[in-house]
């Protein structure tokens, strides 16, 4: 079995994940990134991002991933539009296998692969993706200033998100379909006493409309039962309040997690429970999820390698 040998192996291909290999480039360690099945990550279903520094125009997610991974090219990261299929953490060397059967050896590796928001499941939401279906009010409220948007979703998540889209937009609907809100009770207290969000409760969201982009939605009220009534309402927006789910099954049962699934970093640093493993951006990451925080545990993960590798030699 031909294996190729690498000092860092990096999984993952968004913010988190190139600003590593830049970072691992640097330092001279030759790293191997793998791009996945969606190379650049998340982002790049962003239309326009407007929050990212160095960008006072604003600039596409996939535009910048193109730029970021330009950046790691140039000082030598080795950038493979592979997949991985296996890995085994049991010991170090780790041996990685691609989609298309390589192995690799590495001593040390990045996870750098993401989190993915969870959706309802309706057509309409691909079909409006980036054209009014969010799954990130603080990527994407600014462009709804002043108008109609919709979050669904009753726990802490979607609350979050309703009132901060309140901050910004004209009337906010809260979807949820139980008789209750799931979030914390503050949570609950602030939804209620503000003024433009109206929590529209047993209520499904069952389709959207729209020409060129989301216009309104289509919701029922009371589903499967002798008091169903369907209406419509208007809105410009759509956001998913409804959770994400990290991309840690490749990494089961070695990777510590949280609770939620998340990967768990321990002394302040990008270190896992496995020596030798780093975790970045949103797979590490339930509490900010911004493409800058991603990029900043990159820049963290090749640190924390470069000083592991040193301390091991």
């Amino acid at each position: 079995m031909d294996t190729t040998k690498t000092r860092c192996l990096i999984i993952g291909s968004g913010p988190a994940g190139y600003t590593s290999a830049i970072y691992a480039s640097r330092a001279n360690l030759k790293p191997i990134l793998f791009e996945g099945m969606q190379p650049g990550g998340q982002l790049t279903m962003t239309t326009e991002i407007e929050n990212f520094p160095g960008y006072p125009e604003g600039v596409t997610g996939t535009e910048m991933m193109d730029q970021i991974k330009a950046q790691a090219l140039r000082f030598g990261a080795d950038i493979r539009q592979q997949a991985i299929e296996s890995v085994d953490l049991s010991s170090r060397p780790f041996l990685v296998k691609s989609d298309n059967g390589d192995y690799f050896e590495a001593e040390t590796i990045i996870i750098a692969t993401g989190a993915s928001a969870k959706y309802l499941g309706l057509p309409d939401e691909e079909k409006y993706r980036g054209m009014g279906v969010s799954a990130c009010a603080t990527c994407d409220g600014f462009f709804y200033r002043k108008k109609k948007v919709a979050v669904v979703g009753g726990g802490d998540t979607a609350c979050e998100e309703a009132l901060y889209l309140s901050t910004l937009a004209k009337e906010v609907y809260l979807i949820v379909r139980k008789d209750h809100l799931r979030a914390s009770k503050v949570m609950q207290r602030r939804v209620m006493d503000t003024a433009n969000i109206h929590v529209l409760f047993n209520t499904n969201t069952v389709g959207l409309y729209g020409e060129d982009g989301v216009e309104g939605a289509h919701l029922v009220r009371h589903k499967g039962t002798a008091q169903e009534e369907l209406y419509d309402i208007e809105i410009d927006g759509f956001f998913l309040g409804i959770g994400h789910k990290p991309n840690t099954s490749l990494f089961e049962p070695h990777i510590a997690l949280d609770h939620n699934g998340y990967i768990k970093t321990f002394d302040d640093t990008t270190a896992t429970n496995i020596p030798g493993v780093f975790a970045a951006g949103d797979v590490a990451d339930p509490r900010y999820r911004q493409a800058i925080t991603a990029a900043g545990m990159g820049c963290k993960a090749a640190i924390d390698v470069e000083r592991f590798l040193l301390e091991q030699s």
